[in-house]
């Protein structure tokens, strides 16, 4: 035989139900992977920024990068487009193809200073190191609309732009 519910169950049962309705599914939804960017680094510049160009830069070593980008960076800077990307997750993907020594990748929120503590907590800086010669390395972050620079400092490269839209 069947009982007649109760007011309160009746009304524990009505609010089961709009939570559930609004809550979705109990198990959270998979992460959406994220987009891999690849960039390559020679000798001074990554080539994919400066519109798919290698300059056929030659480098020993950090200093050599200095010299040529202080002659030369702003002008390539100013021909570069950004490079433009919706808001989401991604990894950067760079390789060091042919710099005879320790490459790296530095992302960051334009007027980023690590020197700031706020900048530390409030804006967004992935970086690393470590890419030998012929080695590739990842680099994950999550963008909102902003802008964005990124570089390698140890190849001494132009900070380059990158727009992140809604």
């Amino acid at each position: 035989m069947f009982r007649k519910a109760t007011s309160t169950q009746l009304l524990l049962l009505a609010g089961i139900a709009t939570v559930a309705a609004f809550a979705g599914p109990l198990a959270p939804a998979a992460a959406a992977e994220p987009t891999i960017v690849t960039l390559t680094q020679v000798a001074c510049q990554f080539i994919e920024s400066e519109g798919g160009q290698d300059r056929d830069f030659m480098s020993a070593s950090k200093a050599d990068c200095e010299t040529i980008n202080a002659a030369s960076g702003a002008e390539r800077l100013a021909a570069a487009r950004p490079l433009t990307l919706k808001a989401g997750r991604y990894v950067f993907r760079v390789t060091n193809r042919d710099v005879p020594y320790e490459l790296g990748f530095w992302l960051r929120s334009e007027g980023y200073s690590a020197a700031n503590p706020l900048h530390r907590l409030t804006k967004v800086s992935v970086s690393g190191g470590g890419l030998l010669e012929g080695r590739t390395g990842d680099y994950e972050v999550e963008l909102e609309p902003g802008e964005y620079v990124y570089s390698c400092p140890l190849n001494s490269t132009p900070d380059y732009r990158l727009i992140v839209e809604g």
